[in-house]
Protein backbone atom coordinates (compact mmCIF):
# COMPACT_ATOMS: atom_id res chain seq x y z
CA UNK A 1 0.00 0.00 0.00
CA UNK A 2 3.10 2.31 1.17
CA UNK A 3 1.35 4.23 3.13
CA UNK A 4 -1.13 4.10 5.98
CA UNK A 5 -3.56 7.58 6.36
CA UNK A 6 -3.63 8.69 9.93
CA UNK A 7 -6.97 9.98 11.70
CA UNK A 8 -7.61 10.74 15.06
CA UNK A 9 -11.60 9.49 15.56
CA UNK A 10 -11.60 5.95 17.69
CA UNK A 11 -15.18 5.12 18.13
CA UNK A 12 -13.53 1.92 16.74
CA UNK A 13 -10.01 1.42 16.60
CA UNK A 14 -8.01 4.48 14.50
CA UNK A 15 -8.06 3.82 10.90
CA UNK A 16 -4.37 2.56 10.60
CA UNK A 17 -4.54 0.13 12.52
CA UNK A 18 -8.16 -1.05 11.27
CA UNK A 19 -6.34 -0.87 7.63
CA UNK A 20 -3.71 -2.88 8.67
CA UNK A 21 -6.50 -5.63 10.65
CA UNK A 22 -8.45 -5.86 7.47
CA UNK A 23 -5.31 -7.37 5.62
CA UNK A 24 -3.83 -8.97 8.39
CA UNK A 25 -6.18 -10.40 10.97
CA UNK A 26 -5.77 -10.24 14.64
CA UNK A 27 -1.97 -8.61 15.11
CA UNK A 28 -1.26 -6.28 18.54
CA UNK A 29 -2.01 -2.81 18.06
CA UNK A 30 1.50 -1.67 19.50
CA UNK A 31 3.23 -3.05 16.64
CA UNK A 32 2.07 0.16 14.50
CA UNK A 33 3.57 2.27 17.41
CA UNK A 34 6.54 0.04 17.96
CA UNK A 35 7.55 -0.03 14.26
CA UNK A 36 7.69 3.59 14.64
CA UNK A 37 9.12 3.91 17.76
CA UNK A 38 12.22 1.67 16.10
CA UNK A 39 12.44 3.35 12.82
CA UNK A 40 11.43 1.04 10.27
CA UNK A 41 7.99 3.73 9.47
CA UNK A 42 8.26 7.04 9.71
CA UNK A 43 5.32 10.14 9.43
CA UNK A 44 5.05 12.64 6.74
CA UNK A 45 2.56 14.02 4.31
CA UNK A 46 2.04 11.54 1.41
CA UNK A 47 -2.21 11.61 0.71
CA UNK A 48 -2.49 13.40 3.80
CA UNK A 49 -0.60 12.49 6.71
CA UNK A 50 0.73 9.21 6.80
CA UNK A 51 2.76 6.55 7.65
CA UNK A 52 5.34 5.48 5.39
CA UNK A 53 8.04 3.09 5.28
CA UNK A 54 11.68 4.35 6.21
CA UNK A 55 13.04 3.13 2.68
CA UNK A 56 10.49 5.63 1.10
CA UNK A 57 10.80 8.69 3.48
CA UNK A 58 13.75 10.48 0.95
CA UNK A 59 11.52 10.40 -1.61
CA UNK A 60 8.87 11.98 0.59
CA UNK A 61 11.40 14.43 1.73
CA UNK A 62 12.76 15.37 -1.68
CA UNK A 63 9.16 16.18 -2.98
CA UNK A 64 7.85 17.84 -0.18
CA UNK A 65 11.29 20.28 -0.93
CA UNK A 66 10.65 20.66 -4.30
CA UNK A 67 6.96 20.54 -5.35
CA UNK A 68 4.79 23.85 -4.77
CA UNK A 69 2.01 22.43 -2.34
CA UNK A 70 -1.34 24.05 -1.85
CA UNK A 71 -1.94 21.38 1.01
CA UNK A 72 -3.66 23.55 3.94
CA UNK A 73 -0.76 22.21 5.98
CA UNK A 74 1.60 23.73 4.18
CA UNK A 75 -0.53 26.76 4.20
CA UNK A 76 -1.05 27.28 7.88
CA UNK A 77 2.66 26.46 8.55
CA UNK A 78 3.14 29.62 5.84
CA UNK A 79 1.41 31.56 7.81
CA UNK A 80 2.63 30.48 11.42
CA UNK A 81 6.34 30.70 10.36
CA UNK A 82 4.94 34.78 8.61
CA UNK A 83 3.42 35.64 12.12
CA UNK A 84 5.84 33.55 14.91
CA UNK A 85 9.25 32.97 13.65
CA UNK A 86 10.95 34.38 16.49
CA UNK A 87 8.65 31.56 19.31
CA UNK A 88 9.10 29.20 16.44
CA UNK A 89 12.98 29.51 16.42
CA UNK A 90 12.78 29.24 20.14
CA UNK A 91 10.91 25.92 20.39
CA UNK A 92 12.97 24.45 18.12
CA UNK A 93 16.17 25.56 20.11
CA UNK A 94 14.47 23.87 23.24
CA UNK A 95 14.03 20.80 21.21
CA UNK A 96 17.57 20.87 20.35
CA UNK A 97 19.01 21.16 24.04
CA UNK A 98 16.22 19.62 25.43
CA UNK A 99 14.76 16.91 23.98
CA UNK A 100 11.46 15.44 22.22
CA UNK A 101 8.39 17.22 23.02
CA UNK A 102 4.68 16.84 22.64
CA UNK A 103 1.69 19.53 22.13
CA UNK A 104 0.34 18.43 25.73
CA UNK A 105 3.66 19.48 27.50
CA UNK A 106 2.61 22.79 26.93
CA UNK A 107 0.01 24.37 28.92
CA UNK A 108 -2.83 26.64 27.34
CA UNK A 109 -3.24 29.91 28.47
CA UNK A 110 -6.80 30.35 26.54
CA UNK A 111 -9.90 27.84 27.06
CA UNK A 112 -9.86 27.76 22.87
CA UNK A 113 -12.76 26.25 20.86
CA UNK A 114 -13.34 23.07 19.18
CA UNK A 115 -11.53 21.85 15.63
CA UNK A 116 -7.96 21.42 14.06
CA UNK A 117 -7.90 25.36 13.60
CA UNK A 118 -8.39 26.22 17.07
CA UNK A 119 -4.71 24.68 18.28
CA UNK A 120 -2.96 26.15 21.18
CA UNK A 121 0.04 28.02 19.57
CA UNK A 122 2.38 25.35 20.65
CA UNK A 123 0.62 22.84 18.65
CA UNK A 124 0.33 25.34 15.68
CA UNK A 125 3.97 25.81 15.34
CA UNK A 126 4.97 21.97 16.28
CA UNK A 127 2.75 20.97 13.01
CA UNK A 128 4.21 23.76 11.15
CA UNK A 129 7.86 22.50 11.34
CA UNK A 130 6.65 19.04 11.01
CA UNK A 131 4.87 20.20 7.49
CA UNK A 132 8.08 22.07 6.39
CA UNK A 133 10.40 18.56 7.84
CA UNK A 134 12.89 20.51 10.85
CA UNK A 135 10.31 18.38 13.15
CA UNK A 136 9.72 14.79 12.43
CA UNK A 137 7.55 12.50 14.75
CA UNK A 138 9.90 10.27 16.73
CA UNK A 139 6.92 7.94 18.21
CA UNK A 140 3.64 8.38 19.62
CA UNK A 141 2.75 8.09 23.49
CA UNK A 142 -0.90 6.99 23.28
CA UNK A 143 -1.59 8.56 19.62
CA UNK A 144 -0.21 12.00 21.03
CA UNK A 145 2.63 12.59 18.13
CA UNK A 146 6.29 12.98 19.88
CA UNK A 147 8.05 15.40 18.21
CA UNK A 148 12.20 15.74 17.67
CA UNK A 149 14.47 17.08 15.12
CA UNK A 150 14.42 15.68 11.95
CA UNK A 151 17.88 14.50 11.59
CA UNK A 152 17.86 12.97 14.73
CA UNK A 153 14.83 10.71 13.73
CA UNK A 154 16.58 9.73 10.23
CA UNK A 155 19.25 8.69 12.02
CA UNK A 156 17.44 5.98 13.56
CA UNK A 157 15.25 4.80 10.08
CA UNK A 158 15.87 1.11 9.37
CA UNK A 159 16.69 0.88 6.69
CA UNK A 160 19.22 3.57 7.27
CA UNK A 161 18.10 7.20 5.66
CA UNK A 162 20.08 8.50 2.61
CA UNK A 163 19.47 11.90 1.01
CA UNK A 164 19.35 11.46 -2.96
CA UNK A 165 22.66 12.29 -4.68
CA UNK A 166 22.10 13.93 -7.02
CA UNK A 167 18.84 14.94 -5.88
CA UNK A 168 15.86 13.72 -8.12
CA UNK A 169 14.32 15.70 -10.25
CA UNK A 170 10.19 16.80 -9.93
CA UNK A 171 9.66 14.41 -12.95
CA UNK A 172 11.53 11.68 -11.74
CA UNK A 173 10.22 11.58 -8.26
CA UNK A 174 6.15 12.07 -9.81
CA UNK A 175 7.63 8.99 -12.28
CA UNK A 176 7.89 7.05 -8.45
CA UNK A 177 4.49 7.85 -7.32
CA UNK A 178 2.71 7.11 -10.13
CA UNK A 179 4.51 3.97 -10.23
CA UNK A 180 3.75 3.49 -6.59
CA UNK A 181 0.39 4.33 -6.87
CA UNK A 182 -0.07 1.76 -9.91
CA UNK A 183 1.28 -1.12 -7.69
CA UNK A 184 -0.51 0.00 -4.80
CA UNK A 185 -4.04 0.05 -6.28
CA UNK A 186 -3.36 -3.11 -8.43
CA UNK A 187 -5.88 -1.93 -10.97
CA UNK A 188 -6.53 1.62 -12.28
CA UNK A 189 -7.99 3.57 -14.42
CA UNK A 190 -5.14 6.87 -15.01
CA UNK A 191 -8.02 9.36 -13.74
CA UNK A 192 -7.41 7.68 -10.21
CA UNK A 193 -3.67 7.06 -10.20
CA UNK A 194 -3.23 11.07 -8.88
CA UNK A 195 -4.93 10.75 -5.70
CA UNK A 196 -3.26 8.39 -4.30
CA UNK A 197 0.26 10.64 -3.32
CA UNK A 198 -2.24 13.96 -3.98
CA UNK A 199 -0.19 14.33 -7.66
CA UNK A 200 -1.21 17.92 -9.47
CA UNK A 201 -1.62 18.18 -11.88
CA UNK A 202 -3.77 14.64 -12.62
CA UNK A 203 -2.22 11.92 -14.41
CA UNK A 204 -3.24 11.76 -18.08
CA UNK A 205 -3.01 8.45 -20.59
CA UNK A 206 0.07 10.53 -22.56
CA UNK A 207 2.13 10.41 -19.23
CA UNK A 208 1.61 6.91 -19.09
CA UNK A 209 2.50 6.26 -22.59
CA UNK A 210 6.83 6.01 -22.00
CA UNK A 211 5.86 3.58 -18.87
CA UNK A 212 4.22 1.37 -20.92
CA UNK A 213 6.67 1.34 -23.36
CA UNK A 214 9.30 0.57 -21.24
CA UNK A 215 7.53 -2.12 -19.74
CA UNK A 216 7.32 -1.04 -16.06
CA UNK A 217 3.10 -0.47 -16.69
CA UNK A 218 0.62 -3.00 -18.31
CA UNK A 219 -2.25 -1.88 -20.48
CA UNK A 220 -5.33 -3.62 -20.04
CA UNK A 221 -9.20 -3.92 -20.74
CA UNK A 222 -11.84 -4.26 -18.52
CA UNK A 223 -15.03 -5.13 -19.01
CA UNK A 224 -17.50 -1.88 -19.11
CA UNK A 225 -15.04 0.28 -18.97
CA UNK A 226 -14.38 2.76 -21.64
CA UNK A 227 -11.11 4.19 -20.11
CA UNK A 228 -7.77 1.49 -20.81
CA UNK A 229 -6.53 0.02 -17.43
CA UNK A 230 -3.42 0.00 -15.87
CA UNK A 231 -1.27 -2.82 -13.71
CA UNK A 232 2.59 -2.85 -12.62
CA UNK A 233 4.81 -5.34 -14.27
CA UNK A 234 5.25 -6.38 -10.45
CA UNK A 235 1.34 -7.78 -10.90
CA UNK A 236 1.60 -9.50 -13.97
CA UNK A 237 1.50 -13.11 -12.69
CA UNK A 238 -1.88 -12.11 -10.62
CA UNK A 239 -2.74 -10.36 -14.25
CA UNK A 240 -3.26 -13.63 -16.02
CA UNK A 241 -4.25 -15.62 -13.53
CA UNK A 242 -7.52 -12.59 -13.53
CA UNK A 243 -7.97 -13.06 -17.50
CA UNK A 244 -8.08 -16.95 -17.12
CA UNK A 245 -10.75 -16.60 -13.87
CA UNK A 246 -8.53 -18.57 -11.41
CA UNK A 247 -8.28 -15.24 -9.26
CA UNK A 248 -10.73 -15.65 -6.46
CA UNK A 249 -11.91 -13.28 -3.64
CA UNK A 250 -12.19 -14.88 -0.50
CA UNK A 251 -11.89 -12.62 2.12
CA UNK A 252 -14.44 -10.74 4.34
CA UNK A 253 -13.55 -7.80 5.85
CA UNK A 254 -14.75 -4.36 7.79
CA UNK A 255 -13.06 -1.45 6.07
CA UNK A 256 -12.11 2.12 7.66
CA UNK A 257 -13.25 4.69 6.22
CA UNK A 258 -9.64 6.01 5.29
CA UNK A 259 -8.96 2.96 3.54
CA UNK A 260 -7.00 3.58 0.06
CA UNK A 261 -9.62 1.06 -1.16
CA UNK A 262 -12.53 3.41 -0.46
CA UNK A 263 -11.08 6.67 -0.08
CA UNK A 264 -11.52 8.18 -3.77
CA UNK A 265 -14.83 7.56 -4.11
CA UNK A 266 -14.59 8.71 -7.82
CA UNK A 267 -13.10 5.08 -7.75
CA UNK A 268 -14.84 2.78 -5.19
CA UNK A 269 -18.05 4.12 -7.34
CA UNK A 270 -16.03 2.65 -10.80
CA UNK A 271 -14.67 -0.37 -9.20
CA UNK A 272 -17.17 -1.48 -6.69
CA UNK A 273 -20.31 0.76 -7.65
CA UNK A 274 -20.37 1.84 -3.93
CA UNK A 275 -21.16 5.51 -3.23
CA UNK A 276 -19.45 5.90 -0.24
CA UNK A 277 -19.30 9.25 1.84
CA UNK A 278 -17.43 9.60 4.65
CA UNK A 279 -20.50 10.91 7.59
CA UNK A 280 -18.69 12.23 10.34
CA UNK A 281 -17.94 15.37 9.19
CA UNK A 282 -21.42 16.32 8.00
CA UNK A 283 -24.35 17.22 10.73
CA UNK A 284 -26.03 14.56 12.68
CA UNK A 285 -29.29 15.51 10.25
CA UNK A 286 -27.80 14.65 6.85
CA UNK A 287 -26.25 11.17 7.92
CA UNK A 288 -27.91 8.40 5.59
CA UNK A 289 -25.60 5.66 7.56
CA UNK A 290 -23.93 7.01 10.87
CA UNK A 291 -21.43 8.63 12.50
CA UNK A 292 -18.03 6.65 11.21
CA UNK A 293 -19.81 4.00 8.75
CA UNK A 294 -17.39 0.88 7.98
CA UNK A 295 -17.39 -0.48 4.47
CA UNK A 296 -18.15 -4.10 4.39
CA UNK A 297 -16.11 -6.03 1.78
CA UNK A 298 -17.17 -9.52 1.20
CA UNK A 299 -15.05 -11.15 -1.44
CA UNK A 300 -14.44 -8.95 -3.88
CA UNK A 301 -17.95 -6.73 -3.27
CA UNK A 302 -18.44 -4.08 -1.01
CA UNK A 303 -21.97 -5.21 -0.01
CA UNK A 304 -22.44 -3.08 2.56
CA UNK A 305 -21.54 -0.98 5.71
CA UNK A 306 -22.30 -0.40 9.53
CA UNK A 307 -22.08 2.09 11.95
CA UNK A 308 -19.70 0.68 14.85
CA UNK A 309 -18.70 1.78 18.22
CA UNK A 310 -16.71 -0.29 20.41
CA UNK A 311 -17.23 0.14 23.99
CA UNK A 312 -13.91 -1.42 25.12
CA UNK A 313 -14.58 -0.94 29.07
CA UNK A 314 -17.65 -2.62 29.00
CA UNK A 315 -16.47 -5.43 27.06
CA UNK A 316 -18.85 -4.29 23.91
CA UNK A 317 -18.79 -3.64 20.35
CA UNK A 318 -22.12 -1.89 19.34
CA UNK A 319 -23.33 -2.02 15.54
CA UNK A 320 -25.49 0.93 15.72
CA UNK A 321 -27.23 0.14 12.20
CA UNK A 322 -25.89 -2.33 9.43
CA UNK A 323 -26.92 -1.55 5.89
CA UNK A 324 -26.81 -4.29 3.20
CA UNK A 325 -26.97 -2.63 -0.35
CA UNK A 326 -29.85 -1.99 -1.83
CA UNK A 327 -28.81 -4.49 -4.92
CA UNK A 328 -27.37 -6.97 -2.30
CA UNK A 329 -29.60 -9.80 -1.73
CA UNK A 330 -27.69 -11.53 1.60
CA UNK A 331 -27.40 -15.22 1.13
CA UNK A 332 -26.75 -18.01 4.43
CA UNK A 333 -23.16 -17.85 3.02
CA UNK A 334 -22.61 -14.24 3.20
CA UNK A 335 -24.59 -13.30 6.72
CA UNK A 336 -22.38 -16.25 8.01
CA UNK A 337 -19.26 -14.58 6.39
CA UNK A 338 -20.00 -10.96 7.83
CA UNK A 339 -20.75 -12.48 11.05
CA UNK A 340 -17.85 -14.04 12.21
CA UNK A 341 -15.59 -10.95 10.45
CA UNK A 342 -17.61 -8.43 13.03
CA UNK A 343 -17.01 -11.00 15.64
CA UNK A 344 -13.71 -11.44 14.89
CA UNK A 345 -12.86 -7.13 14.76
CA UNK A 346 -14.86 -6.95 17.76
CA UNK A 347 -12.69 -9.43 19.36
CA UNK A 348 -9.56 -7.77 18.26
CA UNK A 349 -10.80 -5.03 20.30
CA UNK A 350 -11.42 -6.56 23.22
CA UNK A 351 -14.94 -5.83 22.95
CA UNK A 352 -15.89 -9.47 22.16
CA UNK A 353 -19.79 -8.83 23.29
CA UNK A 354 -21.80 -7.91 19.88
CA UNK A 355 -25.06 -5.98 20.14
CA UNK A 356 -26.78 -4.96 16.66
CA UNK A 357 -29.25 -2.07 16.32
CA UNK A 358 -30.96 -1.11 13.30
CA UNK A 359 -30.04 -4.02 10.15
CA UNK A 360 -31.43 -3.65 6.54
CA UNK A 361 -32.82 -6.28 5.68
CA UNK A 362 -34.24 -6.33 8.78
CA UNK A 363 -34.10 -10.30 8.67
CA UNK A 364 -31.57 -10.61 8.21
CA UNK A 365 -30.72 -9.30 12.08
CA UNK A 366 -32.10 -12.47 13.67
CA UNK A 367 -29.36 -14.47 11.08
CA UNK A 368 -26.57 -12.15 12.74
CA UNK A 369 -27.75 -12.44 16.38
CA UNK A 370 -27.93 -16.14 16.10
CA UNK A 371 -24.38 -16.19 14.87
CA UNK A 372 -22.96 -14.11 17.71
CA UNK A 373 -24.93 -16.28 19.83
Amino acid sequence: MRLLQIDSIHVVARSPYSVLYARLGDYPQAWLDDALEAGRVAECWAHEACFVTAADIASHRAWRAQAQSSHWADQHAARARDANLEQMHALLERIRMSGPVRASDFERVDRGASGWWEWKPEKRWLEAWFASGELMVTRRERFQRVYDLADRVLAKLDPPFEAPIPAWSCEELRRRFILDSVRALGITQARWIADYFRLKPAVSEHELAPLLASGELLAVQVSDWENPAYVHREHAELLEKARAGHLRATHTALLSPFDPLVWDRARARGMFDFDYTIECYLPAVKRRYGYYALPILHRGRLVGRLDAKAHRAEGVFEVKALFFEEDVTPTARMLKDVAQAIAAFAAWHGAPVVRLGRCRPSPCAATLRTHWR
